[in-house]
């Protein structure tokens, strides 16, 4: 019996096995296509439509292209790494003190604060698009303006996206907190020198999640700074490329941004997956 039974456990790992491998193919079919494409030589293999997907020829030209006088790449990216990082580093800071707030204490109106924001964050963003579009235009921060202007909308509703940092603090023992106020300490030293270095795991979460925001942008970017070349991120920046008639040329070099684009997003997860996954479960919590 007990033969038989590591018999029909060993045949189901391998159908599992085997068509985890088929769903692995098939996700990553389009990403392997996507770098492929980058490395296929416009100017040699181009002869009207392409029924190939591995390149005849390996070229750099479509990444030579991206750092040439012929296109803004560079100043795109910087424009996308500008505000991911700005946005980035002050969203996870008043994330972190707002959910603290909320964690460790009780005034009047918490509780209707909380189910406020979460009701609200049930609604899409891009309901108040227009809306937001004409109030940043009033300051002009749009167009010529859109990078900070993208900066402001994304830090100034940081303090709704509370819930899973919450959570994580509720795992913290609040005995700490109450053994260090009666030994004198004040809520901000607590918040800075006992809090933080335990809460490493949600601080790198927070992180990540108000980085992939801004750095994959589209819709909101491409409204604010709508006609105006030197305030486009990439995503908005190669949309326009392959809206060209020259569709094949440009699509390799789409192909070669979105491969540069990807490059820092999979560092981070590749060195922070650890991480990343302690800070959702430990935020995974009723609070």
């Amino acid at each position: 019996m007990n033969k038989s039974y590591k018999t029909k456990r060993a045949i189901g790992n391998v159908i599992a096995y085997i068509v985890l491998i088929l769903i692995s193919i098939i996700w990553l079919f389009p990403f392997v296509g996507l770098v492929l494409q980058s490395f296929r030589s416009y100017a040699t293999e181009y002869g009207g439509m392409v029924d190939y997907l591995l390149p005849k020829a390996f070229s750099l030209d479509n990444y030579k292209f991206l750092f040439s006088g012929e296109t803004n790449y560079v100043r795109w990216y910087g424009n996308t790494l500008i505000v991911a990082f700005f946005v980035t580093a002050f969203q996870t800071v008043i994330i972190l003190c707002v959910s603290y707030a909320l964690s460790r204490m009780r005034f009047a109106g918490r509780e209707l604060l909380m189910r406020f924001w979460l009701i609200l964050g049930l609604f899409p963003g891009f309901l108040t698009m227009i809306c937001l579009y004409f109030l940043l235009k009033q300051f002009g921060l749009t167009q010529a303006g859109a990078i900070p202007g993208l900066i402001l909308v994304s830090v100034a509703s940081s303090g709704m996206g509370y819930y899973v940092c919450k959570g994580y603090f509720d795992t913290i023992p609040k005995a700490l907190d109450e053994a260090a106020r009666i030994d004198g300490a004040t809520r901000a030293r607590i918040f800075f020198t006992m809090i933080i270095p335990m809460s490493k795991p949600i601080i790198i979460y927070t992180a990540l999640v108000a980085f992939m925001a801004p750095w994959c942008d589209y819709v909101f970017a491409s409204y604010v700074a709508f006609g105006h070349d030197q305030s486009y991120n990439v995503a908005v920046a190669m949309t326009r490329w392959v809206w060209t008639n020259d569709y094949q040329g440009y699509f390799t070099r789409f192909c070669a941004g979105g491969v540069l684009i990807a490059i820092p997003v999979t560092l981070l997860f590749m060195f922070l997956q650890k991480y990343y996954v302690e800070g959702v479960t430990g935020g995974a919590v009723k609070g």
